[in-house]
């Protein structure tokens, strides 16, 4: 038995766990997108305010509760892998069975009786209609972080398929359950206010305040899809562990030595983990605070100057919202669309940070330069081929995206103008993740914390101040997050240099894609503007996307940004590299 669960988890080099996470991710997001896209066609701006809201407090509970313990079991279990300790691995995993239930237990306890606290706090005029969304998440706290008991185990032991699975299964179950419940609570309110005038009881004057009625209900009923998938996706994980092990075979067992007591294997993991659990928090805090402060300056903005605003947004922001009092949600509901593309480049370029944490661990174990080096380059080479075509992508193409993606019933224009900043900070935020993955991997668990700490209270300032300001308002959020990632990436690079004492071929890793990026998207933005005149407006957004897709791959391979020795770790990469070799198109 021990001998075929050995055979079944094969370990897999840095690119190849790496593009496993990336397809996974792919996949993700196409599903995510079939899932959100239409979800904002049904909430609205407004809608998907109390949906998001519900999101901003789930965010920093749910990576106090997992972020941390993943990444230290990972860098655990890898350290442990290298060093034959294997009974060591497993004692890994007990002891972060007990603590994960616990973490999740608290955590979902706060989410649940604090929602309408935090409800009264952020939406002083309507704070019951976030509080049904909020209440059907919190089960997802506990559910998740269960399941990031199994991830961190396989990606430490260099298994990444578990962790693909999983992600796709959560992705799945929200497409399927979470926007059929949303679509069936609209369709039912607005099919109940036609026959009597009411939506779920209660009157409303006509079939625009009807659906603002039901918006509250089909967020929550949205959300009831992010939960359940959080729930199959912890019962897959469970079953892939019973059924196939860890690939830990009983001779690897008898040879490895005495474990470590439970108490002090239980220490190492929160001492590892808390510093890496209070960075991420600085990081989803950093939704809080948008959530927070963004509808609270807005309404500062609505009891002291609405005229500058409204007339600025005039003939965007529905009467309806105005006149209820919703312009806040409104408003942060297209941020949060623009969060929504935002986030797609980092959660990318996040899959190379978990696939190269167990690599650079191993390097940094064996005390290896030259691996160490060629880790950080490869890691780094790979997230700035991403990061900067996409991040330009957003920011130049901002508003025709916008309306390819949102339709013009969720206020492109507006959604359009924060993405101009918030694409540029894309590209930060994308470099910054893995950087920090790999300060913890070297053993540096503090200094992400630091620079994260640094980076939000600089945030905190910047969207207090600048949201406050009528002329800006929504947009400086925009503001405080490309200049607080922008700090974190280069503090954290440095730091990277220093620490590991390597210094990595930075004109090559940077300098390549950006000018490949900046050639293929200014093509692309000019066809978009040239196209637009002759054929519809999405059509030639698509055109000048794909446009710039194939530039920018011709110019990668012109430029000879590729190395040999990335692709070999693909899979199929020795065919791949031939075929490259061939034509001069790698280095």
């Amino acid at each position: 038995m021990e001998h075929r669960r050995a055979s079944a988890v094969k370990r897999q080099s840095f690119l190849h766990g790496a593009l496993i996470l990336m397809v996974a991710m792919a996949i993700e997001r196409i599903i995510g997108a079939l899932f959100k896209l239409p979800l904002t066609w049904i909430l609205t701006p407004t809608g998907n305010g109390y949906f998001s809201n519900a999101y901003s407090l789930y965010a920093p509970l749910y990576s106090l509760a997992t972020a941390g313990f993943p990444i230290a079991i990972s860098r655990l279990v890898s350290e442990n892998t290298v060093r034959g300790r294997f009974r060591d691995v497993r004692q890994i995993h007990r002891a972060s069975i007990r603590i994960f239930l616990v973490l999740g237990l608290l955590s979902f306890s706060i989410m649940f009786f604090g929602a309408r606290p935090y409800a009264n706090f952020v939406l002083s005029g309507n704070p019951d209609n976030a509080l049904p969304a909020i209440y059907v998440l919190a089960p997802a706290v506990f559910f998740t972080s269960m399941m990031s008991i199994y991830r961190g185990y396989y990606e430490g032991l260099r298994n990444m398929y578990p962790t693909a699975i999983s992600e796709v299964i959560e992705a799945l179950c929200k497409l399927i359950f979470g926007l059929s419940a949303a679509a069936f609570i609209v369709w039912k309110g607005m099919r109940e206010y036609a026959a009597a005038g009411t939506v779920f009881g209660a009157a409303v004057k006509s079939e625009e305040y009807a659906k603002l009625a039901t918006l509250p209900y089909a967020a929550a009923g949205a959300i009831f899809g992010v939960t359940l998938g959080g729930m199959i996706g912890f019962l897959f994980l469970w079953s892939y562990h019973r059924i196939n092990g860890d690939g830990i075979s009983r001779e690897m067992l008898m040879r490895s030595p005495r474990p470590r007591p439970m108490r002090v294997t239980s220490s190492q993991l929160i001492r590892t983990a808390i510093p890496v659990a209070l960075g991420s928090l600085a990081v989803n805090l950093s939704t809080l605070v948008d959530s927070t402060f963004l509808q609270m300056r807005i309404k500062d903005i609505m009891d002291s100057s609405p005229d500058v605003l409204l007339n600025m947004y005039r003939g965007i922001i529905p009467q309806s919202d105005i006149q209820l009092n919703l312009v806040p949600s409104f408003l942060f509901g297209c941020f949060s669309n623009a969060t929504l593309l935002f986030m797609l480049v980092p959660g990318i370029t996040q899959a190379l940070g978990v696939s190269a944490l167990p690599n650079v661990t191993a390097a940094w174990t064996q005390g290896d330069p030259k691996r160490i080096k060629h880790s950080v380059e490869s890691v780094l080479r790979m997230v700035t081929l991403i990061a900067f075509p996409a991040g330009i992508g957003l920011s130049m193409l901002s508003t025709p995206i916008a309306r390819l993606m949102f339709r013009a019933q969720n206020a492109p224009e507006i959604t359009g103008k924060i993405l101009i900043v918030l694409g540029l900070a894309a590209i930060f935020a994308s470099i910054s993740t893995p950087i920090n993955s790999m300060l913890q991997a070297i053993g540096r668990v503090d200094l992400p914390v630091k620079l994260l700490v640094v980076g939000l209270v600089i945030k905190i300032v910047l969207n207090y101040t600048l949201v406050g300001i009528p002329e800006i308002n929504v947009m400086g959020a925009g503001t405080g997050t490309l200049v607080c990632y922008f700090l974190i990436t280069f503090l954290a690079l440095y730091f990277l240099i220093r620490e590991t004492k390597v210094m990595p071929n930075l004109f090559a890793i940077f300098v390549k894609p950006l000018l490949a990026s900046a050639i293929s998207v200014g093509a692309a933005w000019a066809l978009q503007k040239f196209a637009a005149k002759i054929i519809s407006a999405d059509f030639a957004t698509i055109l000048a996307i794909l446009t710039a897709a194939f530039l920018y791959l011709f110019l990668i391979l012109w430029f000879r940004a590729l190395n040999r020795q990335d692709i070999i770790m693909l899979p199929k990469g020795q065919k791949i590299v031939k075929i490259l070799e061939k034509r001069h198109w790698i280095r």
